[in-house]
């Protein structure tokens, strides 16, 4: 019975969390900051690591600063990397296999990298951007054919032009006008980013 309860407490977070990631594709990211922080007082630092994936993700999104654009997307590779590589930790073991089938999280690893690269490049570090769009690309054939797997393939395909017309010195281009600085633009202000995985 209580481990009934503990599955029903864990689904019902991450419905909040894709409720918050609505609002956030809604547009109002200062709403969603704020909710999403909440979320993530009540999951801990050292909360179910699927809970702490999904949330760091989107959490990256509601960000106006690179920096803390990049410090999320990092938090969210941790978490990730705690699912694959095995955990001592039960709950995250009963969690992970819980939701192997419906989201595997190895599919994450394309977005999350593509994300990073994103971050990087727009912070001027060409290299940390190529390593990272390395390991998106070499890692992309665990997504189907389907528009979300579409949208990662194409988030790289523009961020390797992007990195390529910078050239081996990087630097990030200075943002449009009207464009918040850090968003995951290229230069024609096209969406360079991933899109994200519903929860």
């Amino acid at each position: 019975m209580a481990e009934q309860q503990e599955q029903a407490a864990a689904d019902a977070m991450m419905t909040r969390i894709g409720q918050v990631a609505m609002l956030l594709h809604g547009g109002d990211r200062e709403e969603a900051r704020g909710r999403f922080l909440d979320l993530w007082t009540e999951i801990g630092e050292d909360g179910d690591a699927l809970h702490r994936c999904t949330l760091a993700h989107y959490m990256a999104d509601a960000q106006d600063d690179p920096s803390d654009e990049l410090a999320w997307d990092l938090r969210a590779l941790s978490a990730a990397d705690t699912l694959t590589n095995g955990s001592t930790d039960a709950r995250t073991d009963a969690r992970l296999a819980e939701h192997q089938q419906s989201l595997a999280v190895r599919a994450f690893y394309p977005s999350l990298h593509l994300s990073l690269a994103v971050d990087y490049a727009n912070l001027g570090r060409s290299e940390a951007a190529r390593s990272h769009l390395r390991r998106a690309r070499d890692t992309v054939g665990v997504l189907g054919d389907d528009a979300y797997g579409d949208g990662v393939r194409a988030g790289i395909g523009r961020l390797e032009l992007r990195l390529d017309e910078e050239g081996p010195s990087g630097g990030a281009p200075e943002p449009a006008p009207g464009q918040t600085p850090g968003q995951g633009r290229g230069p024609g202000g096209e969406t360079l980013g991933p899109p994200r995985q519903r929860p």
